[in-house]
């Protein structure tokens, strides 16, 4: 049985678990950069910078030193932006993790260049450790604020998974179980470019229909790329592909869909950004995922018109209307 756990991370997500799992933990430990926000979150109980209004329970504490996560917590939350993965993970290792403790990765997207999912450079940096993954459509802002919420499990470790399942049930979050690590990562990964294309279509006034559509599309698209990249297809079917898929798409908290929302409103990619004020993974999702595509010759027309928006400046009308205007296919093609 879970007791106690460390969370890497002191953003909105991080946060928002925080709140969740320690509410039935012992202790809870959060590891951040910023000294001041380490401070309020152990003074306070309260994040002064992410989800102001949530408050935290007792048994959570923040430091920036990542070497009071490394020993003695059985469980390690990968809540870090996954540009930052690799470094954390490096950095982690190198800070004499205990050998018992078991990694959790509850970021969304690959690495770019490499294309890997966060668990293999996860289980890469940290040899010999479990690793698991939670995803679903889970936006922080609901968790936080104890909003029923559903979730996936990756795990190949039975007893990990039980265990996970166990802290990750509550009266107001229900959580599922898979052994397709790679269908429930990329799920999550790839629906982030995909909620950016809905927030352009939004901002184009687009309408209803072609909102529908596009996520009708989008959902095909990614589970085509989805299983030419290794997972299975029933998972795309699942919490972690059309789940995350239509909450990324329609809600008001989808970072991603406020980004494409900006675009399709006329500002530019700088704009939408900066107007937003966090990290929007579909960002430098999109170049990633472009790419890992292009490796695996799979056709993703609405990725590659999401990609012509973000990095080769063409204008959103126009990359939309080139969606539209393609030749006619079978629905099942």
């Amino acid at each position: 049985m879970i007791q106690r756990a460390a969370i890497l991370g002191t953003g909105s997500f991080g946060t928002a678990l925080a709140h969740l799992i320690g509410q039935s933990l012992q202790e809870v430990v959060m590891v951040g950069r910023d000294p001041e926000v380490a401070e309020g979150i152990t003074r306070d109980h309260r994040n002064p910078r992410y989800m102001t209004k949530s408050s935290l329970p007792a048994s959570v504490r923040a430091t920036t030193r990542l070497e009071e996560a490394a020993s003695g917590f059985p469980l390690i939350l990968f809540c870090v932006p996954t540009s930052a993965t690799r470094e954390t993970a490096t950095q982690l290792a190198n800070a004499g993790l205990d050998p018992q403790t078991a990694l959790l990765s509850c970021a969304k997207g690959i690495e770019r260049g490499t294309g890997e999912r966060m668990s293999t450079i996860i289980e890469a940096c940290c040899p010999g450790h479990p690793v698991a993954v939670l995803s679903g459509p889970n936006h922080a802002e609901e968790i936080a604020t104890d909003l029923a919420t559903c979730a996936v499990i990756g795990c190949c470790d039975e007893a990990l998974a039980r265990d996970l399942q166990t802290l990750f049930t509550s009266p107001n979050f229900r959580s599922y179980t898979s052994d397709d690590l790679a269908g429930i990562e990329l799920g999550g990964a790839i629906k982030n470019v995909y909620a950016i294309a809905a927030g352009i279509t939004s901002g184009l006034g687009l309408g209803d229909n072609a909102i529908a559509a596009l996520v009708t599309r989008a959902l095909a698209e990614m589970t085509r790329l989805g299983v030419q990249l290794g997972g299975r297809i029933e998972t795309f079917s699942g919490l972690s592909g059309v789940g995350d898929l239509i909450a990324t798409c329609f809600s008001v908290h989808s970072r991603n869909h406020r980004v494409g929302l900006a675009l399709g409103e006329g500002r530019s990619l700088k704009e939408a950004v900066d107007q937003l004020g966090m990290v929007a993974e579909g960002v430098p999702n999109t170049q990633s995922i472009y790419e890992a595509a292009r490796r695996v010759g799979a056709r993703t027309p609405i990725i590659d018109a999401v990609y012509a928006v973000l990095y080769e400046h063409k204008p959103a009308g126009h990359a939309l209307k080139e969606l539209l205007t393609r030749d006619p296919r079978p629905e099942t093609d």
